[in-house]
């Protein structure tokens, strides 16, 4: 049985890739992400956050980079493809149907 964490971090992850898909170039720096998952209910910590977007970059859904102090994260096509449903990734939730 997954714990409530568990859930939480699938569910924060998808927030991202689609906060994501919808920006501009795909990229946004960890405090606009962090207030757009906010904003979501997803009440997560900045540390969170940055905690999710490097496990984000390790499977290759996102490329990030810092920028004193502030990650930058830019969705890579593979990102896309799951933050639009096309492929699932373990550990992240599956989207749900955008209406």
């Amino acid at each position: 049985m997954n714990s409530y964490g568990e859930h939480f971090s699938k569910h924060v992850r998808i927030a991202i890739l689609r906060v994501l898909a919808a920006a501009p170039a795909w990229k946004a720096n960890s405090s606009i992400l962090h207030s757009a998952t906010d904003e979501l209910g997803l009440t997560a910590t900045r540390d969170q956050i940055r905690t999710e977007l490097a496990w984000l970059a390790e499977q290759r859904l996102v490329a990030t980079s810092d920028m004193g102090g502030l990650v930058v994260a830019t969705l890579t096509e593979r990102g896309m493809d799951v933050a639009e449903g096309r492929t699932t990734v373990p550990g992240v939730q599956r989207p749900s149907p955008r209406g």
